[in-house]
């Protein structure tokens, strides 16, 4: 998402905030960013398994900014009702933002990575 500047100078890719509410990270990443990928790096606490929209673990809820999120995928709507997706419920792996967002999840007991513990 660069882009070019009116001197012909590369342009910084525009940066968007994502509140992670459940754990209180707040994060900066680039507009388009998956919400999982982001929530991992910057240890932002979603819960996750697979990480490619198999297991449903990463399951959140876009408290604010939903209209900044991308179009709602196949595989959500395999872990995800009608109504829960209009509540604003996601599924983190699958979702990219391209403005900010604030996101909380039912925690977890996870592993110091974020995935969540067999049990």
């Amino acid at each position: 998402m660069t882009g070019t500047t009116a001197e012909g100078e590369e342009a910084s890719p525009r940066r968007i905030t994502i509140t992670f509410a459940t754990s209180g990270v707040i994060a900066t990443a680039e507009a388009g960013s998956s919400l999982l990928r982001v929530s991992i790096r910057e240890k932002g606490g979603i819960p996750w398994k697979c990480g490619g929209g198999v297991c449903g673990t990463c399951r959140c809820r876009i408290e604010a900014g939903r209209e900044h999120a991308d179009r709602i995928k196949p595989k959500e709507r395999q872990h995800l009702s009608e109504e829960e997706l209009a509540q604003g419920f996601r599924m983190a792996c699958q979702t990219f933002v391209a403005g900010d967002v604030t996101v909380s999840w039912v925690p977890r007991a996870t592993s110091p990575d974020g995935r969540v513990k067999a049990g």
